[in-house]
């Protein structure tokens, strides 16, 4: 099973990022399962949110919180914590939207290409560079869960960011 945890502060999109990952994940296989879901405490905007997506061959039964992932999704820097460590597998990974470097983890500018294409969160750049970095998805299927669970006014931007985010990590 993969395991993947995001971090974000409320109004962010980590849930979103994380059902969107699900999506993915399971839209063109039928032996493909995929759990998403949140763990907050009172729902307020700012407020720091975790979601989980949890990705298997047979049906994932198990909704506790993950204890070991393979990757880690930090949409806000200040959540970044040395400790976030501990939470992942020996070969997992740090993803962090931030413009300053920080040591054992990998950083990137999502609010700049967030804002390129005008959208107010960093939640489907992040998508894209997780996307981008594990093969987890493939682009074909990231930009497939964007069309069928996003918005059509906004499904556009969304997924030149995705790819964007993408090529970035390409690079």
């Amino acid at each position: 099973m993969q395991e993947i945890i995001w971090l974000g502060r409320g109004g962010q999109g980590a849930f979103t990022a994380a059902k969107l990952l699900g999506a993915a994940y399971t839209i063109n296989d039928a032996n493909k399962y995929a759990l998403a879901f949140p763990s907050f405490g009172p729902e307020r905007r700012g407020a720091p949110v975790r979601a989980f997506t949890k990705l298997d061959t047979k049906p994932v039964v198990d909704r506790s919180q993950t204890e070991k992932a393979d990757y880690i999704v930090i949409l806000d820097d200040t959540l970044y914590s040395p400790q976030l460590h501990g939470l992942l597998k020996s070969t997992g990974t740090i993803i962090v939207n931030s413009k300053n470097k920080i040591d054992g983890a990998l950083t990137f500018d999502a609010d700049g290409i967030s804002a390129e294409f005008k959208l107010p969160t960093a939640n489907t750049v992040m998508f894209g560079l997780l996307v981008g970095l594990s093969g987890v998805v493939t682009s074909d299927e990231a930009v497939e869960a964007i069309k069928n669970y996003m918005p059509a006014k906004i499904q556009e931007r969304n997924i030149s960011a995705l790819l964007k985010a993408m090529q970035e990590v390409a690079e």
